[in-house]
């Protein structure tokens, strides 16, 4: 069998691998390399398809569509496409009686990011509030130092810099009124986003339910507390909803920002790790931004293009190894 000699850089001493060791070595880091660039893409593709949520949203907010009932249909629709998927597919929908309890809490905190984003737009503007839920990054390495695992410096740049890029982004103007409930629920939605993150990538109970099994229980929890949400509300539940566009952009709404969002946030957060997902989500607000400039017409400042300039080299500064 062949042998290969290796020098180790701190020893005099010769270390000998056999070839077939060295075939799996090569092959696990290739395999490595692979997973991080999937997770790496899943990451920007999750905030790419949730920044496409003013294309479906604002349509339906004009045509008088109430919150709750939009993310009620928003969550549902979402969650039976992805059921068709999985039955496509063959996959099971069972989880076991240990994961269904943390599945669940899963879907409470993705649903409670949604709610209290909504709900913080009745007390401040959406750019600040925008701003305020970028800290999730911040959060949720802040959470993985608690747990005693410690990001690159490198990341940490990475989050101040997008931080800062998401600042010129959705910087309110300066007679815009400011009330501390509207600032307490924007937080509270980018901490809720941020256990949500942490939960999928370090939970060893979950650690074999699939992607999709995770995100169709988030999905099928959600739409429930917005049901019993509206039902205390009163009202109808088909409220505003009256043309074939409106069913159109609620489709669209549950694909796009909602299936596929969560798909590749949850991919994502498993490959890389839920603070470097975190940071590639600075491509929502950039998406949302190019959005309303290319089909609402919304005025692209300098201001404007240098937040998305920072944010932009701050993703590839995070991405590219030391070196390159």
């Amino acid at each position: 069998m062949k042998i290969t000699t290796f020098r180790h850089n701190n020893k005099s001493e010769n270390k000998y691998i056999c070839a077939p060791d060295l075939a799996f070595v090569v092959k696990k880091d290739l395999h490595k390399d692979k997973r991080r660039l999937f997770g790496y893409i899943a990451g920007i593709a999750a905030g790419v398809s949730y920044g496409t949520n003013p294309l479906f949203g604002k349509a339906l907010m004009e045509s008088g569509v109430p919150i709750m009932v939009m993310l009620f249909f928003r969550y549902a629709f979402a969650a039976v496409f992805l059921s068709m998927l999985m039955m496509f597919r063959k996959e099971s929908f069972l989880a076991k009686r240990h994961e269904l309890s943390l599945l669940i809490l899963l879907g409470l905190f993705f649903a409670g990011s949604s709610i209290t984003l909504f709900c913080s737009y009745e007390y401040i503007p959406s750019g600040l509030a925008t701003t305020l839920i970028y800290l999730y990054p911040v959060f949720v390495a802040l959470i993985m130092v608690f747990l005693r695992i410690y990001p690159s410096w490198r990341t940490w740049i990475s989050i101040l810099a997008t931080f800062a890029g998401i600042v010129l982004l959705s910087a309110p103007s300066g007679n815009a009124q400011i009330r501390v409930p509207g600032v307490l629920l924007a937080i509270g939605s980018a901490l809720c986003y941020s256990f949500y993150l942490v939960i999928v990538n370090r939970s060893k109970r979950i650690r074999n339910v699939s992607e999709h099994t995770l995100t169709l229980y988030s999905l099928v929890t959600g739409a429930l507390l917005f049901a019993v949400i509206r039902a205390f509300q009163g009202g109808n539940m088909l409220e505003g909803i009256d043309t074939a566009p409106d069913w159109g952009n609620l489709i669209g709404l549950a694909i796009v920002p909602t299936m596929i969002s969560m798909l590749t946030l949850a991919m994502s957060s498993r490959f890389i790790g839920p603070t470097k997902t975190a940071v590639l989500g600075v491509f929502e607000p950039l998406t949302a931004i190019l959005i309303g400039t290319l089909l609402f017409g919304e005025a692209m400042t300098t201001q404007i293009a240098i937040g998305i300039a920072i944010c932009v080299a701050a993703v590839i500064f995070m991405i590219l190894k030391p070196g390159k």
